[in-house]
């Protein structure tokens, strides 16, 4: 079982898919499953590095590239610049972790290629993805609805009902607003909706 996970190729694996979960339980706290994956993944890649000779520059490179991935979390400003940098570290210091022959790391190079690869693509694409979707305004944001243009479909006053985004919503007004006007939401209240009406 030691020389499997002394391989320099296993450990790098090991290593990778450790990286990626980590980065992934940034984007998505909570669960707690990422974190657990993440630490038994680490944990083999580090048995791996305390036995394997290794090039201190990639190791502090591995750590360094959390640094531009934090910045790309937090800020979406130079978002694209930030997680490319990051993906770069990662790629570089991965593949060279482990001391090889001369310039060449230990690990295959057919195997650094195809999985940097998969790690660039990947990451770039699931991590701005999973960020967007995150950042989105929920489809159920009522506020979002302030300034939408409707139609009443009863006469409102105290209340009524009126089209609007395609659903009926209840809906009051302070003055008498007669079926058939268009009607534009000015506020919310819990979940009815002031309106006015649009003059013609």
């Amino acid at each position: 079982m030691d020389t499997v996970l002394l391989n320099p190729n296993i450990a790098y694996l090991f290593l990778v898919g450790g990286v990626l979960l980590v980065y992934f339980a940034l984007v998505t706290p909570g669960t707690g499953v990422l974190e657990i994956a993440a630490l038994f993944a680490l944990a083999i890649a580090g048995y791996a590095v305390y036995y394997i000779p290794v090039h201190t520059w990639a190791l502090i490179l591995l750590g360094l590239s959390l640094i531009p991935f934090w910045q790309a979390i937090k800020n979406v400003k130079g978002r694209e610049r930030n997680l490319g940098l990051s993906i770069f570290a990662i790629v570089l210091g991965s593949a060279y972790l482990f001391q090889g022959e001369g310039w060449k790391p230990a690990v295959n190079l057919w195997l650094v290629t195809v999985v940097s690869s998969l790690v660039v693509a990947f990451l770039w694409f699931s991590i701005i993805k999973t960020l967007e979707a995150l950042e989105a305004r929920p489809v159920h944001d009522l506020d979002a609805l302030i300034g939408r243009v409707g139609e009443a479909r009863t006469d409102i006053y105290d209340e009524g009902s009126a089209q609007i985004a395609g659903e009926l919503w209840s809906v009051y007004s302070k003055m008498p607003i007669l079926a058939g006007t268009h009607v534009r939401v000015v506020a919310r209240n819990g979940f009815s909706l002031e309106v006015e009406p649009i003059e013609e």
